[in-house]
């Protein structure tokens, strides 16, 4: 189900806006004028046999060493753009949004997100940005919370 159609039967307040094509999620924070902590990307990880979204903000980066460690996996390393291709077929490369339930994968959100009051993420297309209450998203995809981030260095 795309994204848009999930929001709009979910009924939870949200508003959509579109920019110039950005292609990470530093640059939506930047064509959004949003600080980088509220803007989310999307990571799709392979542990083990199994793909897992990781959800973490857009200045921080993914910790490989504590994601395995978390997920108690032998082996973790970040989907290629192949497999993104094929799980997110409905969405532009890159642009898949923080919905790992909608992809029937394991969605986890960092720590680091969880006390921000909302939430800004790719509808799908680099054009395409929404924002919503960390509520609402915490409701909507019942993200599973660790601790697997490190910032990026400025």
């Amino acid at each position: 189900m795309e994204v848009m159609e999930f929001l709009k039967k979910s009924k939870v307040k949200c508003k959509v806006t579109k920019h110039k094509a950005a292609f990470t999620s530093q640059e939506v924070a930047a064509e959004e004028h949003e600080p980088g902590r509220y803007v989310a990307k999307a990571v799709v990880v392979r542990a083990d046999d199994k793909y897992v979204m990781c959800v973490l903000s857009a200045c921080y980066n993914i910790d490989l060493k504590k994601l395995k460690s978390q997920l108690k996996a032998k082996t973790v390393k970040i989907a290629e753009e192949k497999e993104l291709g094929k799980i997110f077929s409905d969405c532009e490369v890159g642009a898949q949004p923080p919905f790992g339930n909608l992809y029937d994968l394991p969605t986890i959100m960092d720590k680091v997100l969880e006390e921000d009051d909302h939430i800004m993420f790719r509808g799908g297309t680099h054009e395409k940005s929404i924002r919503m209450s960390m509520a609402d998203y915490r409701k909507l995809a019942g993200p599973k919370v660790l601790e697997f981030s490190k910032h990026t260095a400025s």
